[in-house]
């Protein structure tokens, strides 16, 4: 059953993100949880109760939460693990002709996404296994799209952003971590990369919960892209998350 209580922080946060501004060389921001808000809702089915353990990202990968808005949202793990196969998408306003959102449509896969909801699956067989215990949140709502110095478009994460900006966006999302973290009373906060462990440990200083991290599953990190669920599930053991 969908925590309302959830629901709401991230209805404000979506709120909040969306008076953001943000300087070159950002060119599109993309703010899922205003126009996927159907598939993230839909994704809360599996928030009610206590969570033993709270797998956190650092923010939407264009084709996955951007496609779905689901975390780490790849279509056919959307589908085929978390059981969801009708997401009511609206197209955002600056919708760009590179990074198309097609929801549940979209054609490619998001190599993050199906790493990390693969891992899952493989441990715990079923989406109503894992999420007994378990539970994926992303820090940061907004994917941002970024001019570069030839004039191409790519992919752009929140480290990058101006510091002044990158300030005030982790200071809203410190503050919906921090009651998202209340509400699920996790034992652990498992940060998915370096970006996503330094917010946690910011955010959540002084809380009751321990903080550690795993390997970025991105293809852009190259020590992911040779066994990166043994080096996940080495880490996971290691810290005491998984036996």
């Amino acid at each position: 059953m969908e925590n309302l209580h959830l629901l709401n922080i991230y209805a404000r946060l979506c709120e909040q993100a969306n008076n953001f501004k943000f300087s070159w060389p950002v060119a599109f921001v993309y703010n899922p949880l205003s126009y996927a808000w159907d598939g993230f809702r839909q994704y809360m089915k599996y928030s009610g109760g206590r969570k033993r353990v709270v797998f956190l990202g650092m923010n939407p990968g264009p084709w996955g939460m951007a496609q779905t808005g689901i975390p780490f949202g790849e279509v056919n793990a959307v589908r085929e693990f978390l059981g969801i196969t009708s997401i009511r998408i609206i197209h955002p306003d600056n919708e760009q002709v590179s990074y198309p959102v097609h929801g549940l449509d979209c054609d490619r896969s998001e190599v993050s996404g199906k790493r990390l909801w693969g891992l899952f699956q493989n441990k715990f067989g079923t989406a109503e296994n894992f999420f007994a215990d378990n539970f994926v949140l992303n820090y940061c709502p907004l994917l941002f799209i970024a001019n570069t110095e030839k004039g191409s478009l790519r992919n752009f994460t929140p480290d990058k952003l101006a510091p002044s900006e990158r300030s005030r966006l982790c200071e809203l999302c410190d503050f919906a971590l921090m009651d998202a973290i209340n509400i699920l009373k996790p034992e652990y906060v498992v940060s998915i990369g370096n970006f996503a462990y330094e917010r946690a440990k910011t955010a959540l200083i002084g809380e009751r919960v321990s903080i550690t991290k795993i390997l970025h599953p991105s293809p852009a990190n190259p020590h992911a892209n040779k066994d990166w669920a043994g080096k996940a599930e080495h880490q996971l053991i290691s810290s005491g998350v998984w036996q």
